[in-house]
C-alpha cells in the first residue's frame, strides 16, 4: 500500500472515529446532566464539539497505529466524562440511564450515517467516493462500538448496565471485577488474537461475541434507513 492508499484510508476514518468516540461520551455527561449530576457540565464536558473530549493517545495516536499498521482493528477511547453517580436522583436506576447513553449515541450516530448516504448523489463527483466511505465506515464502526461497549464488563457501559439491574449482591460483585477491566480487554483484544495465530486456532473471543449483534444491526438500519 502506498503513501496515497494510506492517506485516503486514513481520511476515511478519521472524522467517523471521532464523531463516533467523542460524542458517546458527551451523550453520557448530557444524560447525567438531566438526571441530577452536573459534574461534566461545570467541566465543560457536555458538548457535542469534539475537542473537549479528545484523549492525546486513546482518539488519536492510538488509532492512528492501527489504521496505518494495517492492523485491520480499529480501537480507541476518548477523556471518560466524569459523573458523580451518588448526585443523580435515583443512582442505581440513573446509572442504567447514564451508561446507556453512550452506545445509544452511537446508535443514532449510525442511523444518521445511513440515511445521510441517500444524499451522496447530489455532491461533486470527485468527492462521491470520499464521502461515501466516510458514512459506511461512520455506519460500521459506530454500531461496532455500540455493541461492544454493551458488553457486561465493566469498565464498559454494559457492566454499569448490569450492575445497576442486578440484585445488590451480584450487582457488587460485578463491580469488583471493574479494577481488572481494562487488563481483562487488553488480554482479549491484543493478547488472545496474537497468541491464536501462533498456535493457528481463532482465540478471537470479541468477533465471536460482536459478530452477530453488529450483522443485525447493520442489517436493521440498513433496512429502516430505506438502503436495503
Amino acid at each position: 500500500m502506498d503513501w496515497y492508499d494510506l492517506a485516503f484510508k486514513a481520511s476515511i476514518w478519521v472524522l467517523p472515529a471521532l464523531f463516533a468516540i467523542t460524542l458517546h461520551e458527551a451523550a453520557h455527561g448530557w444524560a447525567a446532566l438531566k438526571l441530577g449530576d452536573d459534574t461534566a457540565y461545570r467541566l465543560g464536558r457536555v458538548t457535542f464539539n469534539p475537542l473537549r473530549h479528545i484523549d492525546p493517545f486513546g482518539t488519536v495516536l492510538l488509532p492512528a497505529i492501527l489504521i496505518f499498521s494495517g492492523s485491520g482493528l480499529l480501537f480507541g477511547w476518548a477523556k471518560p466524562v466524569p459523573v458523580n453517580f451518588n448526585r443523580l436522583h435515583r443512582p442505581k436506576r440513573d446509572m442504567v440511564w447514564v451508561a446507556a447513553a453512550g452506545p445509544a449515541m452511537n446508535i443514532a450516530l449510525a442511523l444518521i450515517s445511513a440515511l445521510a448516504l441517500h444524499a451522496t448523489g447530489q455532491l461533486p463527483a470527485s468527492v462521491v467516493k470520499w464521502a461515501q466511505q466516510n458514512l459506511v465506515n461512520s455506519l460500521q464502526l459506530n454500531v461496532v462500538l455500540a455493541v461492544f461497549n454493551m458488553l457486561p464488563l465493566p469498565p464498559l457501559d454494559g457492566g454499569r448496565v448490569a450492575v445497576g439491574l442486578l440484585p445488590n449482591g451480584l450487582a457488587r460483585a460485578l463491580a469488583s471485577v471493574e479494577r481488572y477491566g481494562m487488563m481483562i480487554l487488553i488480554f482479549g483484544l491484543f493478547v488472545l488474537p496474537e497468541l491464536g495465530r501462533s498456535l493457528r486456532i481463532d482465540l478471537n473471543i470479541f468477533n465471536w461475541l460482536l459478530a452477530g449483534p453488529v450483522e443485525f444491526l447493520i442489517d436493521t438500519i440498513l433496512g429502516l434507513s430505506g438502503l436495503r
